[in-house]
């Protein structure tokens, strides 16, 4: 009788153990965070008051916040002197990297090179530092030089036939706006070379890259060729100056802009009639791939020196299938 109630607790204990839930795994985390304490990136970009760098720094931010990255943005302000100490600040913070895009990539040379010295890696985005005795672990980029290529193409297309004078509205202390002028330039007098319909480069002024000096670049342009026909404009920003300039000269008609970037506000003036194009940047893939290109290079991966993003121009009628255009 003993036997059988202690063959019957052992079947019950062994069904109880049976019935029991295993443990549940928790799910791996696969994704590529640092080890150890939480590391920083200083980000130190031309301006925040243009809306493109804006994305490049929101984009890092948010890229590196998913991959275990504390982000801290500043605004250079177009001004090498306030970069350098921006710089010098991240040096002291023993951050893990620095981001910049550089208000003068000549300039930026010696604080580049205190870097360098502390071992902290530098990557520069949209603007390069291409000097010698400096290294950059790599350059993130549009392809500023091809999408030139574009816009000039773009002009072509816009004067048709008739050709005529063009001013180009410039940044000169930028590189990546030297390469876009260089490209625009070269299609220009490849075409003359070929064609009657010949296209003249009147004058370059600066722009600095902003309405107020757009505006200004262009009404001076005006002024000196009464019957200019086009004006590239080296960004959105200067673009929109251009335009109202031209609104003020009553010579919207006889003038045609190509920008550049693909902002939202430039993208609605493609779509509104007042740019007739612009190659567009995509500097949101820009911020994730800096992000990416700092963890490659932390596990000791060679990177190549730069890394090209290529534009896309758009016209007015990919702005009017644009969803997100009014």
């Amino acid at each position: 009788m003993k036997q059988s109630l202690l063959a019957i607790f052992v079947c019950l204990v062994g069904s109880l153990i049976g019935c029991a839930k295993p443990e549940e795994k928790k799910p791996v985390d696969t994704s590529e965070k640092p080890s150890g304490p939480k590391q920083t990136i200083g980000v130190s970009l031309l301006t925040l008051d243009n809306p493109f760098f804006k994305v490049i720094g929101d984009n890092i931010t948010a890229e590196g916040a998913k991959r275990g990255y504390d982000t801290i943005v500043v605004s250079g302000d177009k001004d090498v002197a306030k970069q350098s100490n921006q710089i010098k600040d991240f040096i002291v913070k023993k951050v893990s990297a620095i981001v910049l895009s550089p208000c003068d990539s000549k300039s930026i040379i010696p604080v580049i090179q205190e870097a360098n010295e502390a071992g902290i890696p530098v990557f520069t985005v949209d603007i390069p530092c291409n000097e010698p005795g400096v290294k950059i672990a790599t350059q993130i980029a549009t392809d500023n030089y091809g999408g030139g290529k574009e816009a000039g193409q773009a002009m072509i297309e816009a004067l048709g036939e008739a050709g005529g004078k063009v001013a180009v509205l410039h940044f000169k202390q930028a590189e990546s706006c030297l390469l876009r002028v260089k490209g625009f330039t070269e299609v220009i007098e490849a075409h003359n070379s070929a064609s009657t319909a010949k296209i003249e480069i009147v004058t370059e002024l600066e722009s600095g890259g902003a309405k107020d000096m757009g505006y200004k670049a262009a009404e001076d342009s005006l002024q000196a060729h009464p019957d200019l026909r086009g004006i590239f404009a080296i960004n959105d920003p200067a673009a929109l100056g251009a335009r109202a300039a031209l609104e003020k000269a009553n010579k919207t008609q006889q003038v045609q802009i190509i920008g550049f970037d693909g902002q939202p506000e430039g993208k609605q003036a493609i779509k509104d009639g007042k740019i007739y194009a612009d190659p567009i940047q995509f500097p949101d893939k820009m911020g994730v791939q800096i992000v990416d290109a700092i963890i490659r290079h932390s596990k000791g991966e060679e990177l190549p020196a730069q890394m090209l993003i290529p534009t896309s121009l758009y016209r007015k009628a990919d702005a009017e299938a644009d969803p997100e255009l009014k």
